[in-house]
């Protein structure tokens, strides 16, 4: 009796440190398929879209997921706002002069610049300009309200220059490029749009009307960059497009040199006036015709 007791092991001893073949290739499996980690970018776009598919992500949430993961491979040039698009202030301008270019663009942010669009002196916020609504245009200096600029290459990655963003709280940056001279300006929105799609507000327009907008019976607020065609089409009108594509370089050719601010030209029916020229290109127009067209006769 007593033989027997010594040379009978516990049971469970055995089971616990040998498991059998089959249940360690079970757990093998289990423990295999929980640690498997995607290897690129592919093959982890390829498990969310898995995901999207089994419902487990909507897909406004895969759209969002895969504008993340582009963002950390793009780079500033490819989202920037270039330099003949961007909207400047001078530091010479009067409020008079800089005003309606303000109130015309819609923005909240204006680099401001010195002799030439390469020479930025800092940041113009809109909201700053509200004092001037109580306290009068007396004694103004746009000196002493613009902002510190930014100034970044375009080649920083926007994944980088978000983080900038958000640390510094700071939402435009100025671009140059390899020779220091000013390329574009960038916005927090311009990458946030990459992540998430077009964000508008109450300031964005149609695309279809955005070149021509009508702001009385005979008064239309016109961007030079219009092409002629859609301009003719607004007005039916027969403005020739056989050495120009854009309503700027017509008025610019009825004048024969670079206007400035208020300066007025005809072509054919149309009056157009200045609203805001910088020193390379006319940028915004007033437009009204002679005679407008009666539209109810026979």
């Amino acid at each position: 009796m007593a033989t027997s007791m010594t040379t009978d092991e516990p049971p469970s001893s055995q089971s616990s440190s040998k498991p059998r073949s089959g249940e360690k290739n079970w757990l093998e499996k289990l423990f295999g398929a929980f640690s498997a980690e995607p290897k690129s970018r592919d093959e982890l776009l390829d498990i969310i879209k898995d995901a999207a598919e089994n419902k487990l992500v909507d897909a406004e949430a895969l759209s969002i997921i895969e504008g993340a993961l582009d963002v950390s491979s793009q780079q500033v040039r490819e989202v920037m706002i270039p330099r003949s698009q961007m909207v400047v202030v001078s530091l010479q301008d009067s409020p008079e002069e800089f005003l309606p270019k303000i109130i015309e663009s819609g923005h909240s942010r204006f680099p401001v610049i010195g002799e030439s669009v390469d020479d930025i002196r800092g940041i113009l916020l809109a909201k700053d300009l509200l004092p001037l609504v109580l306290k009068g245009l007396q004694d103004f200096s746009l000196e002493e309200i613009i902002r510190p600029a930014n100034i970044i290459p375009e080649s920083k990655r926007l994944n980088i220059l978000l983080r900038e963003f958000r640390e510094n709280r700071y939402h435009m940056a100025v671009v140059i490029d390899e020779y220091g001279g000013v390329s574009g300006v960038v916005t927090i929105e311009d990458i946030l749009e990459e992540i998430v799609g077009e964000i508008e507000d109450e300031t964005d327009e149609e695309e279809e009307d955005s070149f021509i907008r009508k702001v009385g019976d005979n008064d239309f607020i016109v961007k030079a960059l219009t092409p002629i065609e859609d301009f003719n089409e607004y007005f039916d009108s027969e403005l020739s497009d056989e050495e120009f594509d854009t309503v700027g370089g017509l008025v610019m050719q009825s004048f024969g040199h670079l206007p400035g601010r208020d300066e007025i030209t005809q072509l054919g029916e149309f009056r157009f006036r200045v609203l805001y020229a910088d020193n390379r290109q006319v940028h915004l127009l007033r437009v009204s015709r002679k005679q407008a067209p009666d539209t109810d006769a026979e």
